[in-house]
């Protein structure tokens, strides 16, 4: 099973992974970071994390597939794969949108501050 990890982490953070893996050769779990918990919730609403879940492990989708999987309009899915795409979560295909992952953990650490 392919797991990807949503989390929030600096920038820096994130580059120093890039870093270890340039340096080691070694790849890194397959992770999409957000720099703030406001900005993951921003980009990653109730409606966005439902399409995420249709397309856990389903392989290349049309959007009217996802519309339909979801049970929305067209044009409301349209905005949000291209939010998701802009974000990077998603891909775009030949056959329309990918999610190349079996299932999502979310990791993140809220503390005062």
């Amino acid at each position: 099973m392919s797991t990807v990890t949503i989390d929030v982490r600096t920038l820096a953070d994130s580059l120093s992974d890039f870093t270890h893996a340039w340096e080691t050769g070694e790849a890194s779990a397959p992770r999409i970071s957000f720099e703030t918990p406001e900005l993951l919730w921003k980009v990653m609403t109730a409606k966005r994390w439902e399409i995420l879940k249709v397309m856990s492990g389903a392989g290349p989708l049309a959007l009217r597939e996802v519309a339909r999987r979801v049970d929305r309009d067209v044009k409301s899915v349209h905005a949000d794969t291209h939010a998701l795409l802009n974000a990077g979560v998603i891909d775009r295909c030949a056959e329309g949108f990918i999610f190349p992952y079996d299932a999502v953990h979310v990791d993140f650490l809220l503390k005062a501050g």
